[in-house]
């Protein structure tokens, strides 16, 4: 059984940064497949069966480390790593803005061969940290 724990949430003012790491577990890491983070914004409705529907992709990677996926609003603020030796994925935050207040969840896909931005694709998830911006 994949599983995922995400840490390094908190509280900050804007303007400043925090580090997110994942740990993963029992995750067979072939080349084409994917792991990411996304952000559940604040006064989202509540989630269903399917979390994807209510979580914004924000950051992923191939787990090659050759592809790396931002959506727009992040780059060059966030930054998405992997350790694979210490089964670790990262998403550096830095100048954080009030808007990426919220929980953010590492997810990993469970096929191979997508896109890493294939944000339906992810199957596997952490349970949340949660992330507040001051301003």
């Amino acid at each position: 059984q994949v599983h995922l724990l995400e840490s390094g949430g908190g509280s900050v003012q804007a303007g400043g940064s925090l580090r997110l790491s994942c740990s993963v577990s029992q995750y067979t890491y072939t080349k084409t497949k994917c792991l990411g983070w996304f952000r559940r914004a604040p006064g989202k409705e509540p989630e269903g069966e399917n979390p994807v529907i209510t979580r914004d992709g924000v950051a992923s990677i191939s787990t090659d480390g050759r592809r790396m996926y931002y959506v727009r609003y992040v780059e060059g603020r966030f930054t998405i790593s992997q350790d694979i030796a210490k089964n670790t994925l990262y998403l550096d935050m830095n100048n954080l803005k009030a808007e990426d207040a919220g929980i953010y969840y590492c997810a990993a896909m469970d096929e191979e061969g997508y896109w890493c931005d294939s944000w339906g694709r992810y199957k596997y998830w952490g349970q949340g940290t949660q992330v507040t911006v001051s301003s």
